[in-house]
């Protein structure tokens, strides 16, 4: 085959999946809730009868990544387990649970002529998914779009394909049971990375591009979308030890958010401690230090924890490690914290450790970041732990939707408008 025909043959394939999707979310968009939710109970039953299916597709890919040598907090992302699996069914069950954001009536008034005016919310149509390494996106983005009545189109990336394409088959499979078209979740069936170009392309047929993955990616889908793109940038997330901060909760916020799990997004990267909470730095490093974390530091820093702490440069500042590395700096005030996040950061993921509530206050004001936490570990930056049953990503950019993204993040609103005879003079 030439390049010229695989080419061809390629965009074909992908036109074809997206004018499928298109009449698939149609049909999704007059789905009654009650027939949403039993497609979604059985697609998180079959996750479960399927387990060890896609346990195996996973070890083909966690062999390949090994041998290539995939770095470890890529690995954790790619790992699927048996209580992995069992979480992404349980995720799909929330979701089921929730109730449906499709028809829901966001605002109302009436208008002095006696127009009734409400804002109805209504499905996107079809959503493009890119990602990498996390096959749990699967699973996730295909459940969060079927309840907002919309049709994913999804695209994993080479190193998860088996493990995406047997929970793809799974839920497709569920759907078919449960008398709802298939063509509501597809998986792209190639790694060719030159399908990403010819989706997000076709404007006509496919109405947001969300990209999940490192900065490489997201950039090359942003320069090449003429479709809507929600980005997800990267989380360079902080701790503000404030001046009064519980010593004990302040370093058990800390190593949480740092070691939970170091290489997802809402992981702790640059700690600031108020030089009045300076004296709590041992405390707080030495679980740190014995966990295996390299500490990047001022030059206060390193004079209160020692030479060894590695000085941290401008780039140590800017830096998502996804990894056992945390840099750490001393502020003089609040202000200075604030104007450090505003300046560094990623508009991810911020927290403050405080007993004032009046600097609670003045952090969550001041601080723009799309989630903000008072005494609460960064991890908490996530839609099942917020209570979104799953997330299909968080946005880091303010349009149309901020921070971890459910079900009610993927609809829009229109404006239904009931008159009685009225006319325009």
């Amino acid at each position: 085959m030439s390049g010229t025909s695989g080419a061809r043959d390629l965009r074909a394939e992908v036109l074809e999946q997206a004018r499928r999707a298109r009449v698939a979310a149609r049909e999704l968009a007059r789905t009654l809730p009650v027939a949403k939710a039993a497609a979604l109970e059985a697609m998180a039953a079959a996750l479960d009868a399927n387990a060890d299916a896609i346990e195996a597709a996973n070890g083909v890919d966690l062999r390949r990544a090994q041998e290539q040598g995939l770095g470890a907090a890529m690995v954790d992302r790619l790992r699927l387990d048996r209580q992995r699996i069992a979480g992404l069914a349980s995720a799909v069950r929330e979701v089921a649970a929730q109730p449906d954001p499709v028809g829901e009536t966001a605002e109302s008034w009436t208008r002095p002529n006696g127009l009734h005016v409400a804002r109805v919310r209504i499905p996107l149509g079809v959503v493009a998914v890119i990602y990498e390494s996390r096959p749990n996106v699967t699973s996730d983005a295909a459940a969060l779009c079927l309840k907002a009545g919309n049709a994913v189109i999804l695209r994993g990336g080479k190193e998860a394909f088996h493990s995406n394409t047997a929970i793809a088959g799974v839920l497709r499979a569920a759907l078919a049971g449960a008398g709802v078209t298939p063509d509501a979740i597809q998986l792209v069936g190639t790694t060719d990375r030159a399908a990403i170009r010819e989706l997000v392309q076709l404007e006509d047929l496919i109405d947001l591009v969300i990209p999940r993955g490192g900065e490489a990616l997201i950039r090359a889908v942003c320069e090449a979308s003429r479709v809507p793109v929600l980005k997800h940038a990267k989380g360079v997330c902080h701790v503000y030890v404030d001046e009064d901060a519980d010593p004990d909760m302040a370093a058990s916020i800390v190593y949480n958010a740092k070691m939970q799990r170091p290489g997802v997004c809402n992981a702790l990267e640059t700690l600031l401690v108020h030089a009045r909470a300076a004296r709590l730095l041992p405390a707080i490093a030495a679980p740190l230090r014995t966990a295996g974390v390299e500490l990047r530091g001022c030059e206060r820093t390193r004079a209160i924890l020692g030479d060894d702490v590695a000085p941290a440069t401008l780039e140590d500042w800017h830096a998502e490690y996804l990894d056992l590395i945390l840099a750490v700096r001393v502020v003089d005030s609040l202000e200075e914290a604030v104007e450090h996040i505003a300046h560094y950061g990623s508009n991810h993921t911020e927290a403050i450790v405080t007993r004032d509530e009046a600097h609670a206050r003045e952090f969550v004001s001041a601080v723009q970041s799309s989630t903000v936490l008072v005494n609460a570990s960064t991890r908490f930056a996530d839609g099942g732990e917020l209570g979104l049953g799953a997330e299909i990503g968080i946005s880091t950019s303010k349009l149309h939707a901020y921070g971890p993204m459910g079900a009610r993040e993927l609809t829009t609103t229109k404006f239904v408008v009931l008159g009685d005879g009225q006319v325009r003079e």
